[in-house]
């Protein structure tokens, strides 16, 4: 068993990230993303999927040009080159867990 606390976590901008190969050797990643109102991701891309857990607020999604409205309980998944980002629209921190099909991160902005 590998355990650890969320404040383990490296945390800049607005997420704590927790890298699987720096975690135990752990096959996936994932972003812990606590987006302030008005805030959210730059458009990018990754070489792998990823899957996106809404767990409080709304914000929006866009990936390869079509948008979506998204609230707790929504699960948004990007296929691998898409191009993507999310902002938070409502009021009050838009929390989700961005889960990426990798060991490590890899993001190219656009």
């Amino acid at each position: 068993m590998h355990h650890l606390k969320l404040t383990d976590l490296p945390f800049a901008g607005m997420s704590h990230r927790f890298t699987g190969n720096e975690q135990g050797d752990v096959a996936v990643s994932a972003y812990l993303a606590h987006a302030p109102e008005s805030r959210g991701s730059v458009l990018h891309t990754h070489p792998y999927d990823t899957i996106a857990f809404v767990l409080s607020g709304t914000g929006s999604w866009t990936v390869d040009g079509e948008s979506q409205d998204v609230s707790p309980g929504d699960i948004v998944v990007v296929r691998a080159g898409s191009a993507h980002q999310f902002v938070n629209t409502g009021k009050g921190n838009l929390e989700i867990i961005d889960i990426h099909v990798n060991p490590t991160i890899e993001q190219t902005n656009v």
